[in-house]
C-alpha cells in the first residue's frame, strides 16, 4: 500500500537535487539533474528559468514514478536571490541574472548609494549593497537592456518561479525580499514603495509571505506535466541556504549553520536586527528570526576546477590523497578569490592566488590548499560576524562537502569550533520537504534528523594555523592591487 510522502526540490547554482521522504522523515529515494550556468562574459553568471522547470518536472516524475508513495505536500527552494523579470504573458525576458556570483552590478550599486545613501539603505534594510543584493541586477538590466526592462512587468527569483508554474500563485518569501536591498524594509517586513518606485519602476512586486506558509496548491496543468496529485499544497519556499539551515535544525539564535558546497555559506541566527558592511543582514525563513549571513563566492567550485584538471580523478581520490599532505600543503598558500569575494571583503574585482609553487607540489598539495583556504575564508567571516555583535555557540555543517571527513576536519581545526553533522545532509531538498510535512502535520527535525558526529578541532594544528591564516590576510592586501588589475584587464 503506497505510503504518504513529500517532496523537496531544490534548484542549485550547478545542479538540481529532488528528494521523496515519508512523514517520518526516511528518505524514499532523491534525484539529481546536473547544469551549468552560462557565463556569457567575465563576471556574469546567468540561467534560463525553463531550465529550471524543466528540471523539476524531471524530479517530480522520477520521484513519483514507482508509484509506491502518495505525495501529499511539495517545498521548494532555490539559489538566490537571482533576479528573473517577466512580461505582461508571465514569460521570461532573458535569462535570470544569478546572486552574488555574477559581479555586473557595481557601477549601479555606486549610483543607487549617491540616490539613497549608504547608510540609509544600511539601517533600513539591514545590508550594505554588494553584488549580492537583487536590486542592483534589477537597476542593471533597466539600464543596459531598457527594451528588455520596458516590457516587464514581474520579479521572480527561483524558488518563486517555480511556485509559479506550480500553483499560478505570485508571491515570494520575507527572506528572499530581504535579499532584495533596497526596495524591502527589514523592520516593516513590507516592501519600501519610494525605493521601490526609484530603483525597479514599473514592476509589479510579489505579495509576501513566510517561507513555511503554502502559497497555493498544484494547478490540474501542472499536475499533467508534473505527475504531482493536483490539490496538494505547495510552500512559499525560500533560498537553498535558508532551507538547509531547516534542514538541520540551525535556526536558533546562537546557531550557524556551515554550507560546504560550490559556494561557501555560513548563516548565523541572532535575537535582533544586527548589521555590518562586510555581512548581509536578513530576517530569517521563519517568523521571528533574524540572520546575519556571509557567502564566500567559491569553495567546492575551486575544488570542482582543481578536479577537472586533474583527469580521471574524482573528489573522493584527490582527499585521499590530500589528507597526506601536511597542514599547509607542504609550504602552498592559496587565496580562494576565484570569482571575486562576497563577504567579507565584498571585493568582485578580487582573483584566486596560489603562492608558494614549486616544481616538487603535486596535485595533492593543492587540493589540500584548496580546502585550507576555505577554512581561512570561514574564520575570516566567523570573526567578522563576532565583531558586528554575533554569538555563536553552535556550529553546524551542511552539505556534500560534509561526506566525507577531511575538509570539515580542515575547517574544525582552522576556526578552532567543532561541528555537528547530522544523520542526513542531502541538503536543501531535505529542508523543502521538512517544510512541505509541516504545512500537512507535524514534523520535528530532531526526529528527522538527528546528529550523527561532532567534528572537534585538533588543538595540535592550531599553531601551524594561526601563521598560515595571519599570511593569509596579509596576501590579500599585498596582492589586490595586481589582482584588481588583472581584472580590469579580463574585462576589457
Amino acid at each position: 500500500m503506497p505510503r504518504d510522502a513529500v517532496i523537496g526540490v531544490d534548484i542549485g547554482t550547478s545542479g538540481s537535487k529532488g528528494v521523496l521522504v515519508g512523514l517520518d522523515g526516511e528518505v524514499i529515494r532523491s534525484a539529481v539533474r546536473v547544469h551549468t550556468p552560462d557565463r556569457p562574459a567575465p563576471g556574469r553568471f546567468e540561467m534560463d528559468a525553463r531550465v529550471w522547470w524543466r528540471e523539476c518536472v524531471a524530479l517530480t516524475r522520477e520521484l513519483t514514478g514507482p508509484g509506491d508513495a502518495d505525495v501529499v505536500a511539495v517545498g521548494i527552494s532555490g539559489m538566490g536571490p537571482c533576479v528573473l523579470l517577466t512580461d505582461e504573458d508571465d514569460e521570461p525576458l532573458r535569462p535570470a541574472v544569478l546572486y552574488g556570483v555574477d559581479t555586473r552590478s557595481v557601477r549601479q550599486i555606486r549610483h543607487i548609494e549617491e540616490r539613497l545613501g549608504a547608510e540609509e539603505i544600511v539601517r533600513r534594510c539591514g545590508s550594505a549593497l554588494s553584488t549580492q543584493a537583487a536590486g542592483p541586477k534589477i537597476a542593471w538590466i533597466a539600464e543596459e537592456e531598457p527594451g528588455v526592462y520596458a516590457r516587464a512587468r514581474r520579479l521572480y527569483t527561483t524558488a518563486g518561479w517555480l511556485v509559479g508554474k506550480l500553483t499560478g500563485a505570485y508571491v515570494l518569501d520575507h527572506h528572499s525580499a530581504s535579499q532584495c536591498t533596497p526596495l524591502y524594509d527589514t523592520h516593516a517586513h513590507r516592501w519600501y514603495a519610494p525605493w521601490a518606485a526609484e530603483v525597479a519602476p514599473g514592476l509589479d512586486l510579489p505579495p509576501l509571505r513566510w517561507s513555511g506558509e503554502p502559497a497555493g496548491t498544484v494547478t490540474p496543468e501542472a499536475a499533467r506535466e508534473t505527475g504531482l496529485p493536483a490539490g496538494i499544497p505547495v510552500t512559499t519556499g525560500t533560498i537553498d541556504a535558508w532551507a538547509e539551515a531547516l534542514s538541520v535544525g540551525a535556526h536558533h539564535t546562537g546557531d550557524l549553520m556551515l554550507m560546504y558546497g560550490t559556494t561557501m555559506f555560513l548563516l548565523h541566527t541572532v535575537d535582533r536586527p544586527l548589521t555590518s558592511p562586510a555581512l548581509w543582514g536578513t530576517v530569517g525563513a521563519l517568523p521571528g528570526t533574524r540572520n546575519l549571513a556571509g557567502g564566500m563566492a567559491t569553495s567546492g567550485a575551486v575544488t570542482d576546477w582543481l578536479r577537472d584538471l586533474s583527469a580521471g580523478a574524482d573528489h573522493a581520490t584527490l582527499s585521499r590523497e590530500a589528507a597526506a599532505s601536511p597542514p599547509g600543503a607542504n609550504g602552498l598558500l592559496m587565496l580562494p578569490y576565484f570569482a571575486g569575494e562576497r563577504t567579507p571583503l565584498m571585493d568582485p574585482d578580487a582573483r584566486g592566488v596560489i603562492a608558494g609553487l614549486t616544481l616538487s607540489h603535486t596535485r595533492a598539495d593543492l587540493y589540500r590548499a584548496a580546502l585550507e583556504a576555505t577554512g581561512f575564508g570561514v574564520r575570516h567571516n566567523v570573526e567578522t560576524i563576532e565583531a558586528a555583535g554575533g554569538d555563536i555557540r553552535r556550529v553546524v555543517a551542511v552539505g556534500g562537502g560534509t561526506q566525507g571527513p577531511l575538509w570539515p576536519q580542515i575547517v574544525s581545526d582552522i576556526t578552532g569550533l567543532p561541528q555537528e553533522v547530522r544523520a542526513v545532509t542531502l541538503g536543501a531538498a531535505y529542508g523543502d520537504a521538512l517544510l512541505a510535512a509541516q504545512t500537512v502535520g507535524e514534523a520535528r527535525v530532531d526526529d528527522w534528523n538527528p546528529v550523527r558526529e561532532t567534528v572537534h578541532p585538533r588543538r595540535e594544528q592550531a599553531a601551524v594555523y594561526d601563521e598560515l591564516y595571519r599570511l593569509y590576510r596579509r596576501l590579500y592586501e599585498q596582492t589586490a592591487d595586481t589582482v584588481h588589475t588583472l581584472a580590469a584587464s579580463q574585462q576589457r
